[in-house]
């Protein structure tokens, strides 16, 4: 999965550590997906408006509220519970919709840093 998203996002035009970054947190969705939202997920890249958009979606129960947004980061001796917050740090834009039918988080990332 982490290859089709790199390479998406690439010919949507991330480069460098800003791609590195967007796979990583793409990564960190796509596992809490599986690991916490029924076992399957789905995934959309696209390109839009000079970045490019990730969404993961799962069925799961949905996050309690104060797994949701905010997010807040992880005490440092937390063994888990780092991929939401690493996501929204990871990423320009961070949103969670979450609830009894299962979770949804779009994030995204500027193709370049001089866009607001």
């Amino acid at each position: 999965m982490r290859h089709s998203v790199a390479s998406c996002a690439a010919a949507g035009g991330l480069t460098g550590d800003r791609l590195d970054d967007f796979v990583v947190a793409v990564n960190e969705l796509l596992t809490n997906a599986v690991r916490h939202g029924g076992g399957t997920g789905r995934v959309a890249v696209w390109a839009e408006d000079g970045g490019v958009v990730c969404e993961v979606s799962d069925s799961g129960r949905g996050l309690p509220a104060e797994r949701a947004e905010p997010v807040v980061r992880p005490a440092v001796n937390t063994p888990g519970g780092w991929g939401l917050w690493l996501a929204e740090e990871l990423t320009d834009t961070f949103d969670i919709v979450t609830g009894g039918d299962g979770t949804t988080v779009r994030v995204s990332s500027r193709t370049s840093l001089s866009q607001p």
